[in-house]
């Protein structure tokens, strides 16, 4: 049975060198500033795009690998024989998942395996941990392609954003859009349901009420939740980040990893900074 390499893109905001640790390849999508055009995780970090933003008054456009650069990416990973199984960004947020099937299908059937994870950030990157893990234990593509049909909808993301002018300039989430200079002092909690983004809930006052009824939400969530790991991911704001690992702990003490990761530039430049959230897999 050919070895299965698990491959995604660098929405999925794993960092290089948990990647790395689970032998994971990473597509990076494209900021651009004008003429500019710079790789995600590569010339280009969540701080330093804060910077150019500043600088320069204006958001970046991201752009998704086109077909012809994904082909590139599986016909390497699939030169020695093995088969592969990429898991990217849900389509209602970009183009990259339809190019990346696209570029599948000049490969034989089968060969290339491209999964819709109607996620983003660590939402994904949970997908792909699972889907890196299986390949270890021997599993063939269509058996982690299985394991991660069903795992999709059990993916919980939910987080805080401090600024509502990324997500309604750049357009991703209507919802966000209808808020917009109608509900100041509300702190709007984003969830991620059936692919798509939605107002789950708003909330008045401080910014730690906004954490809380994350946390609030998790520990209902608690009997439910897979003890593998659980993500806590931001643009940021690492006290924040503290503040809900500790709560993360308190609510479900055996959880093995609680992992603290940063959203890298494309992800930012849509949610802006002081952006965080808590994302898990329910049982």
């Amino acid at each position: 049975m050919p070895r299965v390499k698990i491959i995604t893109d660098s929405t999925a905001d794993l960092g290089p060198d948990l990647a790395a640790r689970h032998g994971i390849s990473v597509v990076p999508y494209i900021v651009n500033f004008g003429s500019e055009s710079y790789r995600d995780g590569v010339d280009i970090s969540t701080a330093r795009l804060f910077e150019l933003v500043a600088a320069r008054g204006t958001l970046p456009k991201t752009a998704a690998p086109n077909p012809a650069q994904f082909r590139a990416v599986f016909e390497e990973a699939t030169r020695d024989g093995s088969d592969v199984v990429y898991i990217g960004i849900s389509s209602q947020f970009s183009s990259g998942t339809p190019n990346a099937r696209l570029a599948a299908d000049s490969f034989p059937a089968g060969k290339v395996t491209v999964i819709d994870s109607a996620n983003l950030s660590s939402g994904i990157g949970l997908l792909v941990l699972r889907a890196s893990e299986l390949a270890a234990a021997g599993k063939s593509a269509p058996e982690i392609a299985a394991a991660v049909a069903e795992a999709i909808p059990r993916i919980r993301t939910s987080f805080v954003i401090d600024t509502l002018d990324y997500l309604r300039m750049g357009g991703r989430c209507s919802a966000v859009r209808a808020l917009a200079g109608a509900l100041l002092q509300i702190r709007p909690v984003i969830s991620v349901v059936d692919g798509g983004m939605t107002v789950s809930a708003k909330i008045r006052g401080p910014r730690k009420k906004a954490l809380n009824k994350m946390l609030e939400d998790f520990q209902a969530d608690a009997p439910r939740v897979v003890r593998d790991r659980v993500f806590v991911t931001h643009t940021g704001c690492h006290e924040d980040a503290v503040y809900l690992m500790d709560g993360i702990r308190a609510a479900a003490p055996d959880v093995r990893e609680i992992l603290e990761a940063s959203a890298g530039a494309v992800i930012a430049s849509h949610c802006g900074p002081n952006t965080i959230g808590i994302l898990y897999r329910l049982d």
